[in-house]
């Protein structure tokens, strides 16, 4: 568990509170505003305090590139496996994923991307994702019976109207959203979800 330390000047803080301050500096202002001394400003923190936690400015953005991975890809290729009885509630877990930031984190997802542009080593972990993410879309897909490449197309379909609602930074509500879901579930499908499993999803989201 990760410890909060204390000097005889005062507090160093803790190495998640560093390493949440940067994710907010990340997702708010880009990779160029994760920087030792603003960080430490913010924390109202001394800079050397950061050393006991970090080697370097590098092992800080490679924590966050690592959160990265932990709050999107992780719970992603999760959702793939969840049990399901039929192939449309599978799609809705995959769909609740990408609805709920404790699972899917759009706002980091976003940043990631911007960070890529700037950083090519980023931008190939971020390729390794996208890969990972459509293999376990399409895996899924296979399951319930559909061919290797109706697979694969309907895998890109997912993601990348997905990924066009993060890049785009679309602003639609819940509401909205959950009015279109039995539509997209039939697209990404080709069967339409049942109203039990659609009372179903819903609860999980309190409607």
């Amino acid at each position: 568990m990760d410890q909060v330390e204390k000097t005889a000047t005062g507090w160093r803080g803790s190495r998640e509170g560093w390493l949440e301050a940067a994710y907010a500096a990340l997702v708010t202002e880009g990779v160029d505003a994760v920087k030792i001394m603003p960080l430490a400003e913010r924390l109202k923190l001394s800079r050397t305090s950061f050393y006991w936690f970090f080697k370097d400015r590098e092992a800080l953005l490679s924590s966050l590139a690592e959160m990265w991975e932990a709050r999107t890809t992780t719970p992603l290729v999760a959702a793939t496996t969840e049990y399901a009885e039929t192939e449309t509630e599978a799609m809705l877990n995959v769909i609740g994923c990408f609805l709920h930031p404790d699972t899917f984190d759009a706002k980091l997802e976003f940043a990631m991307r911007g960070w890529g542009l700037k950083d090519q080593e980023i931008l190939a972990r971020i390729a390794d994702a996208d890969a990972r993410r459509l293999r376990a879309l399409s895996a899924m897909l296979e399951r319930w019976g559909h061919s290797a490449r109706d697979a694969d197309v309907r895998a890109r379909t997912i993601y990348l109207v997905q990924i066009g609602y993060i890049s785009m930074q679309v602003d639609e509500t819940l509401e909205t959203r959950m009015t279109r879901i039995p539509n997209y579930v039939e697209i990404y499908t080709g069967r339409p979800p049942k109203p039990n499993e659609l009372a179903r999803f819903k609860g999980r989201f309190g409607r």
